[in-house]
């Protein structure tokens, strides 16, 4: 990058350099060519100028330091009053993106440039890719969901065939799980019978792989509050991998915590009792005090 103070473009700007007071106490040590390129960004802001070369600033100062909130909204800014192709700042970001992974200004840069393009061609399948990189990438995540949300994608097939792709790679991806049950029951909206029926499916089919897989148990318990169903709907299921009554065989302690709920549903406390302590005692000891004090509720201890 070539420096600014030679740069026949940017002679007729007097740069601002970064005020830290007379005596700083702890002076941040930038880069000749960052302090300079924040000088002359600051010198534009200044005059609030929106044109060509602040692009090429902001872009520089970016590149340098990608999570400089002000540079992007200034550069949002400038974009939209320039009327400046969005495509090619599209493109521009699936660069940055994937350079800057863990990067939360990336992603709401895209959902203004997004906004002001009002077409998500493209965007599931360069999520996807970010997704190759970290399949439980929260800041992709969360641009998913905005997607679904703005764009109204509720009901778009590919949206849960994608996330059946993810889990049949991972079955114990939490984020997937996450995004399917926001998919699913997200909206203010009843879901039908039929959905409600599959979802319970397809998280008995993930628990029969790793019985020990929190994500399924967890969705089926928000699954059946969203339908207003009783936990007691899936009892066969958490007693098929927690046996009361041959505890050797238990395979599941989210079975047995659903199990102890269930029978408080149903005013049975001995049975609730019972599946506490053997979490207490065998099946979850690190966690011991909690499940002794849920039993202590239940004896009115």
């Amino acid at each position: 990058m070539s420096l600014y103070s030679r740069d026949p473009e940017w002679e007729d700007v007097v740069p601002l350099p970064q005020d830290d007071g007379v005596h700083p106490l702890a002076q941040i040590a930038y880069t000749e060519e960052y302090a300079e390129a924040m000088a002359y960004l600051r010198a534009v802001m200044a005059k609030d100028e929106v044109s060509e070369r602040v692009l090429k600033v902001t872009e520089d100062v970016i590149e340098m330091n990608p999570a400089h909130y002000t540079v992007w909204l200034y550069r949002a800014k400038t974009l939209f009053a320039l009327g400046g192709d969005l495509r090619k700042e599209q493109i521009f970001l699936n660069e940055m993106a994937l350079k800057h992974q863990k990067n939360y200004q990336i992603w709401h840069h895209r959902q203004l440039i997004m906004e002001k393009i009002g077409d998500v061609t493209g965007e599931a399948e360069f999520t996807a890719s970010m997704f190759e990189k970290d399949s439980k990438n929260y800041h992709v995540w969360s641009y998913r969901q905005w997607l679904v949300r703005r764009f109204d994608l509720w009901e778009s097939p590919s949206e849960i065939e994608y996330i059946d792709i993810l889990l049949k790679k991972d079955i114990k991806n939490n984020s997937a799980w996450n995004h399917r049950f926001f998919v699913v029951f997200g909206r203010d909206k009843d879901v039908p019978k039929e959905i409600v029926d599959r979802e319970i499916s397809i998280c008995e089919d993930a628990i029969f792989i790793a019985p020990q897989n929190p994500s399924p148990w967890n969705y089926l318990r928000g699954a059946l509050k969203k339908a207003n169903l009783p936990l007691s709907t899936i009892e066969k299921t958490c007693l098929h991998y927690a046996p009361l009554d041959n505890p050797d065989k238990i395979k599941s302690s989210h079975a047995l915590d659903i199990l102890a709920d269930i029978y408080m549903e149903k005013a049975e406390k001995e049975q609730a009792v019972m599946a506490l302590d053997l979490l207490a005692k065998k099946y979850d000891p690190i966690r011991a005090n909690y499940w002794n004090y849920r039993a202590g509720l239940i004896r009115g201890v």
